[in-house]
This record gives structure tokens, C-alpha cells and sequence, in this order.
């Protein structure tokens, strides 16, 4: 593979913005053009429903970079600029206007755009979506205000969402088809324990039940429930999910599969051209399949691996799934993968809200999270790699040490 003189990035976002940086820290002299398009320079999404929205940290703490970095490493950012098509004959981004921008490699970092609400009335400008700087701007604004605030949709944004509307004094409801929050991505019984978080809190929950209809005039006022609840609203937020912006690499003739489809390097079905972060429906070595994985860890360590392949030093991403969340005072991290199906393992600590969580395949430790617990992050992505067998009593038992399961291997 030839060296690249230029190299196009779409997608101001952070994993464009750290596979910019890499591109100058691996060396690379040649043209660097990053375009997104938000006025905003590249930031970081996880504050926006967190310490953002609740007003605790300046716009500028949630940037990827200082303002004046871009200039100084001599990568042209280009902010409100959107990319129309792509065309992988010629090698060139066409933006809005007809410019058409040369590349010798591509990268995608589109993200994703939340999925809209169907329903009559979700159309007013009141409905919330939270995906930009701007959108939780507009929220804060909602809490400040006092509520009440209806949202939609109990996984990570509408939780968050919650959590933070209720910390600036809102009054919150929530509501969702499922039995518990979260119960999607960590199942009935650690959604269970955030739904007793946030009743401690003051929110109260509408679940196994939809939206019919949501009305108002200049503002909305109520958002009527499938089963006939009436629930006043100021505002609505909307949390149902994200769909990866693969459009443009659609319309390119890449192949796109619940996202735009990549190797274990991220390079996609056309050669030169990669995909990194939300967008990236990516190829991973330790699970022999591939994940689109919506977390913060993947954009910030995915943009970086798609530099290194774009220079030809391919570097497969095989670094495991890992996110985090902060709701009131009860902070986690999960790392790994599991599904619906594989038992989860609870070994309690000293206060309700401080434990740790397994979720076993086969007696194999495919996913664990250490809630307010800060010290088993390594040990417990290790017992993850190691794919050791281990029974329920060991990972139940507070005085058995982590490390201790894996060191026989």
C-alpha cells in the first residue's frame, strides 16, 4: 500500500478527530481535511446528557482538542459543511455547493441520528431529541424551567436524561414498552435496580406501555399513554435508539449492513475508504463476528486504529466493547458482550448500589460490570479475555480475588 498524500475524514466527531490527531502523531506530512457538520469543533457526546446538561462542565472541558489545535497541526477543519456523495472512481467528497474534495484514503465517522417518534404531535417543536451540544442546551433549558418532563424511551439517554433533569429540579416521567430500564442491554435484573435508583430520586415510571399521541399548541402540554394515562408534559424528550448515518456510503456502492460493513482493520468493502465509531459495523477478532458498537470507548479508540490501517501499518481493532454511566451518585462501567439469554452473577459489596455483576455463557465470563466499585476494571477485562471456565460460587465469594482465577491459566 502507498503512502497517502491526502486523506479526507467526514465526520467531525471524536473518533475523526482522534484518527486526525493520530495521522500527525504517526507522522503523516500530507493534506489532512476534516469535515463535519456542526459549528461546533469536535466534542465529546457522553456529557451532554451528564455534566453538560446539568451545567457542572463548560462546553470547552467536553472538547476532543484546544481550539487552536486544528491550525497547529495543519488539519483543515471545516465545520457547518456537509458532504453530499461520495464518489470512489474519482476518489473525491462532493459537499454542499458542488466542491469537490480530493483523497487518497477515506474516512467514515458519520455516527448515528436518533430514531424520530412516529406518533401524532411528535412533530412539535417541544419533542426533544438529544444527539448535539445544541439539543441539550435546549433540554437544560426544559429542567431549569421546572417540567414536567416526559421521556421517552428508559435506556442509556433516557436514564441519563432522568437522572440529570430531576438533579436541576424537574419533575420527571418516563415511560417505555419494556418491564424495567435498561432491561435491552443488562436485563430484568440490573434494570430492576435502576428503576428503584431513580424511584429513590423521584421519577416516576410508565413501563409496558407506549405513546399514543402527544398535544399542544405553542408548547406541548400532555402526552397521552397507550393504555389512557394522561401525563402533563412541558417538554418531551426522545431516547428510543440511534441509526448509523451510512447514507452516503450507501449511495457509494459500500456494502452496508446495520451500518457500513468493515474488516478487523476497518477498512470497508472498497479498498481505501475506512469506518470508524457509530457508523462502523466492524469485524471483531476476540468474538468472530462483527458489532456496531453506539459506545464512547469505540469512537475514541476506533478512530485511532483506522489511521494506523490507512498508513499501512494495519493494526486490527480488537479491543473489547467497553461504556460507561454516571446517574445521581451510582457510577458503573460495563466491558464485553452478552445477550439476553447467558445468567448474570451478582457478588455484592458493602452498600446496595456497590457490586459486582457477571454474565456467564457457558460458566465463561463474557461481560461483567463493577458498579461504584473503581479498583476490578483490568482484572475483570483479563477474566474476560481468558475465556476460563468458573462456577457461580467463586464469583459470588467477596474474599476470592479476581486476579486469582485467571493466574493459572
Amino acid at each position: 500500500m502507498s503512502t497517502p498524500e491526502s486523506v479526507v475524514i467526514v465526520g467531525a466527531s471524536l473518533a475523526g478527530a482522534k484518527a486526525a490527531e493520530t495521522l500527525r502523531v504517526a507522522g503523516f506530512e500530507g493534506r489532512i481535511t476534516l469535515i463535519g457538520e456542526e459549528p461546533a469543533r469536535p466534542y465529546e457526546r457522553p456529557p451532554l446528557s451528564k455534566g453538560y446538561l446539568r451545567g457542572e462542565q463548560p462546553f470547552d472541558t467536553a472538547t476532543v482538542h484546544p481550539a487552536g489545535f486544528y491550525d497547529d497541526h495543519d488539519i483543515d477543519l471545516r465545520t457547518s459543511t456537509t458532504v453530499t456523495a461520495i464518489d470512489p472512481y474519482s476518489s473525491e467528497v462532493e459537499v454542499k455547493g458542488g466542491e469537490r474534495v480530493a483523497y487518497d484514503r477515506l474516512l467514515l465517522t458519520t455516527g448515528a441520528a436518533p430514531r424520530r417518534l412516529s406518533v401524532p404531535g411528535a412533530d412539535h417543536e417541544a419533542v426533544k431529541y438529544l444527539r448535539t451540544v445544541a439539543e441539550s442546551d435546549e433540554i437544560r433549558e426544559a429542567a431549569v424551567a421546572g417540567g414536567p418532563i416526559v421521556v421517552i424511551g428508559a435506556g442509556w439517554i433516557g436514564s441519563e436524561v432522568a437522572a440529570s433533569a430531576r438533579q436541576l429540579g424537574a419533575a420527571v416521567s418516563v415511560v417505555d414498552v419494556v418491564s424495567v430500564p435498561l432491561e435491552r442491554v443488562l436485563g430484568t435484573e440490573m434494570g430492576a435496580v435502576y428503576r428503584d435508583l431513580h424511584a429513590e430520586h423521584g421519577v416516576t415510571f410508565h413501563l409496558g406501555v407506549g405513546i399514543e399521541s402527544i398535544h399542544g399548541d405553542r408548547s406541548v402540554q400532555e402526552v397521552k399513554l397507550t393504555d389512557g394515562t394522561v401525563l402533563p408534559a412541558g417538554a418531551v424528550v426522545v431516547g428510543v435508539g440511534v441509526l448509523p448515518r451510512a447514507e452516503l456510503a450507501q449511495a457509494a456502492g459500500l456494502e452496508v449492513d446495520n451500518g457500513v460493513v468493515t474488516d478487523e482493520y476497518l477498512e470497508t468493502s472498497v479498498p481505501g475508504i475506512y469506518a470508524a465509531g457509530d457508523v462502523a459495523n466492524a469485524y471483531h477478532p476476540h468474538y468472530r463476528r462483527r458489532f456496531r458498537l453506539e459506545h464512547w470507548s469505540s469512537a475514541l479508540n476506533q478512530g485511532p486504529a483506522a489511521a494506523w490501517s490507512m498508513l499501512g501499518q494495519k493494526q486490527a481493532y480488537d479491543k473489547i466493547p467497553y461504556f460507561f454511566s454516571d446517574q445521581y451518585d451510582f457510577g458503573m462501567e460495563y466491558r464485553g458482550w452478552s445477550t439476553a439469554t447467558d445468567e448474570v452473577v451478582i457478588r455484592h459489596g458493602e452498600t446496595e448500589y456497590e457490586f459486582l455483576a457477571f454474565w456467564l455463557r457457558q460458566s465463561r465470563v463474557v461481560a461483567a460490570m463493577n458498579a461504584n466499585i473503581w479498583d476490578q476494571g483490568e482484572a475483570l477485562e483479563t477474566l474476560i479475555l481468558s475465556g476460563v471456565q468458573v462456577d457461580r460460587d467463586t464469583l459470588t465469594d467477596p474474599d476470592r480475588e479476581l486476579s486469582s482465577l485467571t493466574a493459572l491459566r
